[in-house]
């Protein structure tokens, strides 16, 4: 069954440090447990802002360099969930569900082994099988 990540978009209020309120987190709440109770809902977590969090820009060489936030608000994420679901049309329905009043979410597929052909050897496979079992993610 594929897993899909759903990325809630920063605002200027998350990206301020504004926390949401008892009732949004009531809401949610009952958002997630649903999500919990449908066998949907793998993992979801809030982030803090990005001035409490660092890029990495790597180059040619695959030498890297720390650039600390925050960051304008272009592409910043302000929390994720990863839903198991059977198609990208049933987490657009799912995600039409979540109590925000406004806002903004992407959904996108997680890859799958199938997706890397034939780069992803064998051998690959059983070591990423192992890190699964040693991290107990499937």
């Amino acid at each position: 069954m594929p897993k899909f990540a759903v990325f809630v978009s920063a605002s200027a209020d998350s990206e301020g440090g504004k926390l949401p309120s008892t009732q949004e987190l009531t809401d949610m709440t009952a958002y997630n447990e649903e999500l919990v109770k449908a066998g949907i809902m793998l993992a979801g977590e809030g982030l803090k802002s990005s001035s409490k969090g660092a890029r990495l820009n790597f180059s040619a060489d695959g030498a890297s360099k720390p650039e600390y936030g925050p960051f304008g608000l272009d592409n910043l994420i302000a929390g994720y969930w990863l839903w198991k679901l059977d198609s990208l049309e049933q987490a657009i329905e799912w995600a039409s569900k979540i109590p925000f009043k406004e806002g903004r979410v992407e959904i996108r597929q997680v890859m799958s082994e199938e997706d890397f052909g034939p780069a992803l050897t064998e051998e690959l496979k059983k070591k990423e099988e192992e890190l699964r079992k040693q991290t107990g993610s499937s």
